[in-house]
């Protein structure tokens, strides 16, 4: 796990291009570069293979496989995976599910920075 900031790997698993590019300028603010982006499921998954990153955040809602099919198949091959789920409005439904999975903390969508903010200080004071 990266304890430095400036050294963290963060993968943004979202469809939409406009909530990776809020999350990527958020992070970037926040002192983190090393980011990746997946637009599904399936791309967060093997992205998430290739390069072991120490959060990843995951929208429920995506297409080809949803953020909590992806997020149980990432925990069964990295138990120890921390993966922020990330819901919008109608989703709550899909949050017992994905606590049940091991989501690690969850993120009301539209992001805000301040709500970004305190979970990254949270996860980085834990790391």
């Amino acid at each position: 796990m990266a304890t430095e900031i400036s050294k963290a790997k963060v993968l943004i698993c979202d469809d939409s291009m406009m909530v990776r590019k809020l999350m990527k300028r958020l992070l970037g603010e926040y002192g983190i570069t090393d980011i990746y982006e997946a637009s599904n499921g399936q791309e967060a998954v093997e992205k998430f293979v290739d390069v072991s990153p120490d959060i990843t955040f995951m929208d429920i809602v995506m297409p080809v496989m949803t953020g909590v099919e992806a997020l149980k198949l990432i925990k069964a091959s990295a138990p120890d995976a921390k993966i922020v789920m990330a819901t919008s409005v109608g989703t709550e439904g899909n949050l017992s599910e994905a606590i049940k999975y091991g989501a690690t903390d969850f993120l009301q969508k539209p992001v805000e920075e301040e709500q970004l903010t305190k979970l990254l200080d949270n996860f980085f004071k834990e790391a």
